[in-house]
């Protein structure tokens, strides 16, 4: 019998080096979430970054190990599991265009009768909860068994004092909820989408946890078992969406910068795909005035820099 494959070197390993170097040199970090008090304790000067190649070899530097809160890094993979399920019917309740507003907001929604702009935005991502909840009946969980498999790591599980904490001052949530509930855009009784919904946010994982798990979009949808969770079609739809909305009101600025579909966490992480290629993770969390973490996208910027990988 003929030995098993040994995984790819490290490809990008070097890089990585380099940049945790010129990152732990840089001066502003950023200051962490602070109206989550479970996150506000953070270390801003935590650093950790990871790639994940296609065959599953996942390396990284700093704290690539270290769980840390995804938060709305969770949002492409709800999306993904819905998407899976319902198709291009999603598309009738939430939109696919940047919002130019913060990820909060409730202005847009007024003026277009309860139809979220995008689903990275917090509205959007209600939505996408809410319907994932409709066809699984425990939309956390689905995205956990998920993260779980895709990881390869079984123990990854849901911060019950991260969630209790944004329940505690999700008012602004519970407004959209309901402000969509009176659109008929919301299917289950809001409390019940709520819960879900900071389960949801609530996950601890690590860099190297959510490379190997968002590498289904770099293989066009295709799952680290070698099944098919989305279409073609559709991996490329949410790496586009990624692009132009993944980073709240800065995403045009993340595109110029870095040149990747992106998600970011008010964690600190931040999510990128090469699409064919790879997948990244970086974690700092200190976050930007925009809710994206300083080091993070600086960390991005200068990897697609040294390495001349972009989607461009």
């Amino acid at each position: 019998m003929d030995p098993a494959p040994s995984p790819s070197p490290p490809t990008f390993l070097p890089v990585l080096e380099r940049i945790a170097e010129e990152i732990e040199r840089t001066p502003g970090r950023g200051r962490p979430a602070d109206y989550i008090p479970a996150l506000a304790a953070r270390d801003p000067r935590s650093f950790g970054m990871a790639v994940a190649e296609l065959d599953g070899t996942v390396y990284g530097v700093g704290e690539w190990r270290e769980p840390f809160s995804a938060q709305s890094v969770t949002k492409v993979f709800t999306l993904a599991l819905d998407l899976a399920r319902e198709g291009d019917e999603l598309w009738e309740h939430v939109g696919r265009e940047p919002s130019g507003n913060p990820f909060n907001s409730l202005i847009q929604l007024e003026y277009e009768n309860g139809i979220p702009r995008n689903p990275f935005i917090n509205a959007g991502a209600l939505v996408v909860t809410d319907r994932l909840h409709t066809r699984t009946g425990d939309a956390a969980g689905a995205l956990l068994d998920l993260l779980r498999t895709e990881s390869g790591n079984p123990g990854l599980t849901f911060d019950k004092e991260v969630a209790a904490s944004e329940a505690g001052r999700g008012h602004r949530n519970a407004a959209l909820a309901h402000f969509m509930a009176s659109y008929g855009n919301i299917d289950n009784p809001v409390p019940d989408l709520l819960e879900q919904y900071f389960r949801q946010c609530s996950v601890e994982a690590s860099c190297a946890d959510l490379a190997l798990a968002s590498a289904f979009l770099a293989r066009h949808g295709v799952r680290a078992d070698g099944t098919r969770l989305l279409t073609r079609s559709q991996s490329k739809q949410i790496n586009a969406i990624m692009l132009t909305c993944g980073t709240y009101d800065a995403a045009g600025d993340f595109a110029y910068r870095v040149g990747l579909p992106g998600k970011s966490g008010v964690g600190g992480g931040i999510i990128a795909i090469v699409p064919g290629r790879c997948t990244l993770c970086v974690w700092s969390p200190g976050l930007d005035e925009r809710g994206n973490s300083v080091a993070g996208v600086a960390a991005l910027d200068r990897f697609t820099t040294l390495t001349g990988v972009s989607v461009f």
